[in-house]
């Protein structure tokens, strides 16, 4: 059974809020101590005292509002900056003497929370329309603009821009990242279906077209025509497929198809018993004496790979062409080599038959050890055969 990998991820603005949650509860505790310390200098304490009831109250409630995005409403919004600036321009009703020695607003520090709120949810431009609402009713409650006032006001009003920015870039990026992870996911499903495209169907209709060639007369018509089918899911195979159903194989034409039977994914897999099978009159398998263990999943792929080499050489090497299987199990790495003594492969041969869409190598067999985090290598002299080896490093195959 095929497992599916699924990646959870965490928006990026998250921490945020969190973060703003804490910040509101203890900014909301300090406005509160505050008042206990310096309450003798307050004109009307009663007034102090009954808007911190009320901003402690709505800070409490308001909690899972500002748990995140889907809480933090356009009307929560409106209705937290309206209690924050309401404590602003109650601060000279309850004490007097607050404009005369720039004192602290009633809210405090915890103005800047309900500004927060805005850049956080709708960057910085609604941080910007936030702050400017704070820095006029700080302006009416002073009665005159001083300089601290507009220190407080400026640095209020440059902070959340600046962090509104921020989660606007952050959004960007995250936005960025999960398309290119949509895209590498569809560029491996695509290489995962060329490859069994290329094991199964492109195989038969390449084995179809040459056997009606040799055959001749009505045969040779069907295998023309299997021919240019061949070309045909080529070109479509190369040309971006992304999605298809599950490619079943019913052959009827006298070919003999290889079953593998699949490893059972509960446990690790021998690779010897899997590469065993290809082993023949004209392949030749080579084994270590002790079973080689690898991941059901690193097994079949390996398997496969070797597959489609020996595929090539009964491809291209002939029907007469020997090939031999070597498996190396080394404590660092698994290495299988595949060698036969065909013609070889001309210079430059494989990269016009990736333009062509022929993906025999590209996909089939190094498509395959990329996805596995190992290596192929090939290596060919014309005339002298070619060798194909195949490295999969043993922490990445035991997964």
């Amino acid at each position: 059974m095929a497992k599916r990998e699924r990646v959870v991820r965490m928006s990026v603005e998250q921490p945020l809020w969190r973060a703003l949650t804490a910040y509101r509860v203890l900014t909301m505790g300090y406005a509160v101590l505050l008042f206990v310390f310096t309450r003798e200098q307050f004109e009307r304490p009663w007034v102090a005292v009954g808007f911190l009831a009320v901003m402690s109250v709505w800070t409490l409630v308001t909690l899972p509002k500002v748990a995140g995005a889907a809480g933090c409403t356009k009307r929560f919004l409106v209705a937290d900056l309206t209690v924050a600036l309401t404590g602003i321009l109650l601060t000279p009703l309850a004490d007097v003497h607050a404009r005369t020695f720039d004192g602290p607003t009633l809210p405090g520090i915890w103005t800047a929370g309900s500004v927060l709120a805005y850049a956080i949810k709708g960057g910085w431009r609604w941080a910007a329309f936030a702050s400017s609402l704070v820095a006029v009713a700080n302006i009416v409650e002073r009665g005159h603009p001083s300089r601290d006032t507009l220190h407080n006001v400026l640095l209020v009003w440059v902070a959340s821009i600046a962090i509104g920015y921020v989660v606007e870039v952050a959004r960007a990026s995250e936005r960025t990242l999960a398309r290119a992870l949509e895209i590498e996911a569809a560029t491996r499903e695509r290489e995962r279906l060329a490859r069994d495209i290329h094991d199964s169907v492109l195989q038969v209709l390449a084995m179809v077209q040459r056997r009606g060639t040799a055959l001749g007369g009505e045969a040779a018509e069907l295998g023309r025509m299997a021919g240019e089918q061949e070309i045909a899911l080529r070109t479509l195979v190369a040309g971006g497929l992304t999605r298809a159903s599950h490619v079943s194989e019913d052959v009827s034409l006298g070919a003999v198809v290889r079953e593998v039977e699949e490893p059972d994914d509960e446990g690790p897999a021998d690779l010897r018993s899997l590469l065993a099978r290809h082993a023949g009159a004209r392949v030749t398998f080579s084994e270590p004496g002790a079973p080689v263990l690898l991941a059901p999943a690193a097994a079949r792929e390996l398997a496969a790979a070797v597959g489609a080499a020996l595929d090539n050489v009964r491809s291209h090497a002939g029907e007469a062409a020997r090939a031999w299987i070597l498996l190396e199990d080394w404590p660092d790495e698994v290495i299988v080599t595949v060698r036969d003594d065909g013609p070889g492969i001309p210079e430059g041969r494989l990269a016009q038959a990736e333009g062509e869409g022929r993906l025999g190598v590209a996909q089939s067999i190094r498509g395959r050890l990329r996805d596995l985090g190992g290596s192929a290598e090939l290596i060919s002299v014309p005339g002298q055969g070619t060798e194909v080896e195949l490295k999969v490093p043993r922490g990445k195959a035991g997964k």
